[in-house]
């Protein structure tokens, strides 16, 4: 191991430990629906939510309701993914014309985003296509990785509240999750890699004619903050 792989351990530790107060204490604040200072632009953005779903920040749920709500929210996770992927050769933005995914992968493919495992046994530039890594991987990705937090946050009020019934509501932690820490970490990510010049667009995949390799573009800058993000926090 190298003078440089070393600085980057270190360094990646300081800053993990530097972050552990300031962020913990932020999504404290969230998760116990404190006002912070994304909440002038995001709690409009969470109260229509909450309408929308039919559910209130005052409602909590015990520890049954709560696993119902995380095992169907992860059942129509799976469904509608697994449909996505079948159905990827009639749906939008796919300038490669690429096929349905065989069932098979498609199932595998579905439970693997859907439980944060993110098992890949296909080439994603080969297989997939732009709407289904959009609006099918990268989004399930996302939202497993909320549904994680918001499990935890369970867990962490059982231990918490000794003599408690209630253990939050599912739907208002996943809320909360997506609109305060995941979307908030991915714009700033995505603003670094846009900085750098990182690939964002929907056109057809460009050849090198001078290497002779097909290049995937895609909307890169925007994909991999939500991938990344979605794998290290789920």
């Amino acid at each position: 191991m190298s003078v440089f792989d070393l600085l980057q351990i270190v360094l990646y530790v300081v800053i993990l430990i530097a972050l552990a107060k300031p962020l913990g204490s932020f999504m404290a604040r969230v998760f116990n629906g404190e006002r912070n200072f994304l909440s002038p632009v995001l709690a409009p953005v969470e109260r229509f939510t909450y309408r929308m779903l039919g559910t209130k920040t005052d409602e909590e749920m015990n520890w049954k309701q709560y696993t119902i709500a995380v095992l169907l929210f992860a059942l129509l996770g799976v469904v509608t993914l697994y449909l996505i992927e079948l159905l990827q050769g009639v749906l939008p933005f796919n300038p490669q014309h690429l096929p349905g995914v065989s069932p098979a992968l498609a199932f595998n493919t579905s439970i693997s985003f859907n439980t944060n495992t993110n098992w890949q046994n296909y080439g994603g530039e080969t297989t997939m296509t732009y709407f289904t890594q959009m609006v099918g991987l990268t989004v399930h990705n996302f939202l497993s990785a909320a549904a994680g937090i918001a499990v935890l946050m369970a867990v962490i009020r059982g231990f918490t509240r000794h003599t408690a019934q209630t253990i939050g509501n599912f739907w208002v932690d996943m809320t909360r999750s997506v609109l305060y820490i995941l979307i908030p970490l991915a714009l700033v990510l995505a603003i670094v890699l846009m900085s750098q010049g990182v690939v964002q667009t929907l056109r057809k995949y460009k050849t090198d004619f001078f290497w002779s390799i097909r290049l995937q573009l895609f909307s890169k800058c925007s994909f991999n903050p939500m991938s990344v993000i979605g794998y290290d926090v789920g």
